[in-house]
């Protein structure tokens, strides 16, 4: 098994933390893991992203140039790593920071409403746990048990009492996602 996986969105979105937690859940289950982040000097609010790699066998080099899955969480990097997504791979989305819906044919596209459901439970800070469970429910790399183990890890320990939100945050993800039908209709393109 060999997972290259992107995630990227703006700085305080939780991308690099999303990423951490599932290296550290990979190296829970005996995996050979590669956590390698990108930031401008304005991580907060600037464009962020993170290459997770998750394999049964070492891992030879952190950078990739083609990615399995994609997570993008705003525009400039879904026009950024829409491309980069092998043909057959995952590109995941959500359309709160998409103007533009990705328009490839030959992957598999899933939206999850990530910001809506997180605004719903008056918690944007479960954003990222809502998408790394639509993440998990379409293609599991590693097990819910050794992500909130990750996640705990990832932690200070005062905040270990924000375990089971999370936890409930990762399996609303796993609700939401959804896989879209795109067509190529009378040369629209129809989503």
């Amino acid at each position: 098994m060999l997972q290259e996986i992107v995630i990227s969105g703006f700085g305080g979105q939780g991308v690099l933390s999303m990423g951490k937690i599932l290296a550290f859940s990979g190296i829970m289950e005996n995996k050979e893991v590669s956590w390698f982040p990108a930031y401008g000097p304005e991580q907060r609010g600037g464009t962020a992203n993170v290459t997770v790699i998750i394999s049964d066998e070492l891992i030879s080099s952190p950078i990739v140039n083609e990615f399995d899955v994609a997570i993008v969480l705003n525009q400039p990097s879904l026009e950024k790593f829409e491309s980069r997504v092998k043909p057959g791979g995952i590109l995941i989305y959500d359309d709160y920071g998409i103007q533009k819906a990705p328009a490839r044919k030959d992957i598999n596209v899933f939206k999850i409403k990530a910001m809506d459901e997180s605004l719903s439970m008056d918690n944007t800070r479960v954003f990222n746990m809502i998408v790394l469970g639509g993440l998990l429910k379409i293609s599991p790399v590693v097990k819910l048990e050794n992500v909130m183990e990750g996640l705990k890890k990832s932690l200070p320990e005062r905040h270990h009492h924000l375990l089971p939100m999370n936890e409930d945050a990762i399996r609303k993800g796993m609700e939401l996602i959804e896989q879209e039908q795109i067509a190529l209709v009378e040369n629209r393109i129809i989503v």
